[in-house]
């Protein structure tokens, strides 16, 4: 049976779009099966709605500072259900913009839900699980649904929010307990705080922000503290429960593991997330799976030669430029005649947290765990940037480089404060390139400035 297409897509999210529209332009036939909006997580759900009530918590900051600048604004009124709402139209803007950019790359777009009904062939319905009312066949598929939240098998669960959830809400309640330590449950805590919500966040473990830098993730931690949130280490939530049955505005206890009970109006679950694989059909087009994920290897191939996997499925790297890119590598290797293969070792990261943090290359802990104790230095400066010089409070700023004590190659660079994000991404061309202490003390710093505390710091 003849192809319709050279490769169907499954998921119109970061990777599947920058798959699709990359194969076109190197002339492959193309169709891209979505059944929700078109965007994926981190345009619908995700990092853009979850940036924008970032900026919102920021600008009630601003204000707040207004009067040590002079500036005395009297009467502002604070309706968060206005906020929410301008970010729903914002992400339903991208949605139709994504949408229109699929049409002018000459990406077909298969409004459905996708799944396998055979090794070649997908089948589509209008609803997930649904009877399938389309099928297509494609020489090649590749598998770019992503991932989902996870909520915890506990009484009450069905009462929680996840992080899908918080872009819905007409408005946030007067107290939000936060459950989880990962960077959706530190944004979300900062994210309600700056908004004006109490916070209590609830932590299984003894840290926050497990994987990253300890030093900067008590940074992080302390920051957060400041602002008002109580952050409850070494506890699980046992039970949630309805004030009143009959009335759900009354609210929710949250019942934990050392027997308190916290009253609030709303509760996150922010305690992980997984490949989407129910309903794919994996088994039908004998794709391996393991722990929950697709397997795949440095090409991006699953146990079936024609079958591929990018983004969250994998369960790699869950974060959207790591999608973005092994969509393009598998386009310009398959498609392309450039084979190429994404570096998944040095990825820079952030939390938009407050204060915020942000990463590339190993932390203290891995840097010593691979190169021994004797063999790793650390230079780092602590200090509260000029913007808080006239507020005189906020978070102070920590920026630290992680170096190998032979030649100084610097394996890590590590920032919490004030535009982390924006100045390790530049960082991050210089340790990809195995830049030196000594490349870093060579550079003339920009003054004045938080990020010259990198290249002048002793």
């Amino acid at each position: 049976m003849d192809a319709d297409f050279d490769l169907i897509v499954l998921g119109a999210g970061s990777g599947g779009l920058a798959a699709a529209k990359r194969a076109v332009r190197h002339g492959a036939r193309v169709a891209i099966a979505e059944g929700d909006r078109v965007g994926g997580t981190c345009v619908i759900r995700g990092c853009v709605p979850k940036k924008l009530l970032v900026y919102g918590a920021q600008a009630r900051h601003q204000l707040q500072d207004a009067p040590s600048y002079g500036l005395h604004v009297e009467a502002v009124r604070s309706d968060v259900s206005e906020l929410l709402e301008r970010v729903r139209s914002e992400v339903d803007r991208l949605n139709l913009r994504h949408r229109q950019m699929l049409s002018e790359a000459g990406v077909e777009l298969l409004q459905g839900w996708g799944r396998f009904t055979a090794p070649d062939r997908i089948g589509l319905s209008a609803t997930p699980g649904g009877p399938i009312e389309r099928e297509l066949g494609a020489a090649r598929i590749l598998i770019a649904v992503g991932g989902q939240p996870i909520r915890p098998s506990i009484p009450g669960a069905e009462h929680t929010w996840l992080s899908d959830d918080m872009f819905l809400q007409e408005t946030y309640p007067d107290q939000v307990v936060v459950v989880g330590a990962g960077f959706i449950a530190c944004e979300f805590a900062c994210i309600l705080r700056g908004l004006g919500v109490s916070v209590t966040q609830v932590v299984r473990g003894s840290r926050l922000l497990r994987g990253f830098d300890h030093e900067l993730a008590d940074a992080v931690l302390t920051g957060m503290q400041d602002s008002g949130i109580q952050v409850l280490f070494d506890r699980t939530v046992h039970a949630v429960d309805r004030v009143s049955p009959d009335d759900p505005s009354a609210g929710l206890t949250v019942e934990l593991s050392d027997g308190r009970h916290l009253p609030c109006g709303g509760v996150l679950m922010a305690t992980g997330r997984r490949p989407r694989l129910e309903g794919l059909g994996l088994e039908i087009a004998g794709v391996a799976v393991d722990r929950g994920r697709v397997l795949v290897d440095a090409d991006q191939a699953t146990s079936v030669p024609h079958i591929h996997a990018v983004g969250d499925v994998t369960d790699r790297i869950n974060l959207t430029p790591v999608a973005i890119d092994e969509g393009r590598a598998y386009a310009d290797s398959v498609f392309g005649g450039r084979p190429r293969q994404v570096n998944h070792d040095l990825v820079a990261t952030a939390v938009f947290s407050d204060p915020e943090l942000a990463s590339v290359g190993l932390s203290e802990q891995a840097a010593i765990e691979r190169f021994g104790e004797e063999a790793v230095t650390v230079h780092r400066a602590r200090f509260r940037s000029m913007s808080r010089a006239l507020p005189a409070s906020g978070h102070r700023c920590l920026l630290k480089l992680v170096l190998q004590r032979e030649g100084g190659r610097v394996l890590g660079c590590h920032m919490v404060g004030e535009h982390a994000a924006e100045i390790i991404q530049m960082a991050a061309i210089a340790v990809g390139m195995g830049a030196t202490k000594a490349d870093f003390d060579r550079t003339m710093a920009l003054h004045p400035s938080v990020s010259e505390e990198f290249v002048t710091m002793g």
